[in-house]
């Protein structure tokens, strides 16, 4: 199959995984519901491609049930696949970090991962590719370290979780099923995530940088994320690691005054470390303070053209303040 290089290629009408009849494809797609996968699902079927998604209730239409946490997936279930996309896991920052939530947290990716994996690798006739999330949080805290995919991993809670997660898909990459680990940084959305919970104390005003200011942010909008999704389906030599975010690194200070010219609000008012940590404990290092300065090297190498490649532009587009 030749894979039809699009620049920008986000849109339904300009599918990068491909243009004719024959190179529709059948598509598992688990984590539907949550942030990522609600903006993929309807992409997916817009460009033609048949979406079934994994479910944990009763299914419904175009729906298969799974329950991860019991260990429960019928074979049959993914028979006739061409290819999966992986996103199902415990939201990182739904509460403080005990002991039973960080357990929850891991063994949501890594068994589930690793029961789908496992699935897919005893198929007779296994799906051509999977992509399976997996996080920036993988390098840790590294300063102004600039990061790509040959970069080594850190050594805190996030990065031991997303190690885990990534050698979970090793049945499927050793049964020959191409495997893309995709590295998601902060993905910019109002319907969800991180600036959606940022949104309503700047605009009362309330904004401020977090710490020092200094930590780098690696972020990625919505419809570059939909649209990397769909190019790594289709492009065949995309393989393990692949950063998700967008060239556009920046610090949380630059982020801080960007949302705040955005949204004409002022960004007066930091949080120091210590008061955010005594707030969110073990997650304020983790997902406030810790830097992160990631680069799309292999993206950029295999012609994807990010639409939001800077951060201004990627906010206004996203909180319709063009």
């Amino acid at each position: 199959m030749r894979v039809r290089r699009i620049p920008g290629a986000w849109r339904a009408e300009r599918v990068a995984v491909g243009s004719s009849r024959e190179e529709k494809m059948r598509l598992l797609i688990t984590g539907a519901s949550g942030l990522i996968g609600s903006s993929l699902v309807p992409f997916l079927r817009a460009a033609g491609h048949t979406v079934v998604t994994l479910v944990r209730q009763a299914p419904g239409a175009g729906q298969r049930r799974w329950d991860p946490a019991a260990g429960i997936l019928e074979a049959a279930t993914l028979d006739g696949m061409e290819g999966v996309v992986h996103l199902a896991g415990e939201n990182i920052a739904a509460g403080r970090w005990t002991v039973r939530r960080k357990a929850r947290i891991r063994n949501s990716r890594v068994e589930g991962t690793r029961l789908l994996s496992g699935t897919l690798a005893g198929l007779a006739e296994p799906p051509r590719v999977m992509l399976a999330a997996s996080a920036v949080g993988y390098y840790g805290s590294r300063g102004d370290d600039e990061l790509d995919e040959t970069s080594g991993p850190g050594d805190d809670f996030l990065a031991e979780v997303c190690q885990a997660w990534e050698t979970a898909t090793e049945p499927a990459r050793t049964r020959g099923i191409r495997v893309v680990n995709l590295r998601i940084g902060v993905v910019l959305s109002a319907s969800g995530g991180a600036l959606a919970r940022m949104l309503t104390p700047f605009r009362l005003g309330l904004g401020g940088p977090l710490g020092d200011g200094r930590q780098f942010m690696s972020w990625i909008a919505i419809d570059d994320l939909v649209g990397i999704i769909g190019h790594a389906l289709a492009d065949p030599s995309l393989a393990g690691p692949l950063n998700a975010v967008a060239p556009g690194t920046v610090t949380n200070r630059e982020f801080t005054r960007t949302l705040g010219r955005v949204l004409r609000r002022p960004t007066l008012l930091p949080m120091p470390g210590t008061v955010a940590r005594l707030a969110f404990g073990e997650m304020a290092d983790a997902l406030l303070l810790s830097s992160a300065r990631v680069r799309p090297a292999r993206l950029l190498e295999s012609g994807y053209a990010f639409r939001f490649p800077d951060l201004e532009g990627a906010l206004r587009h996203v909180l319709g303040r063009a």
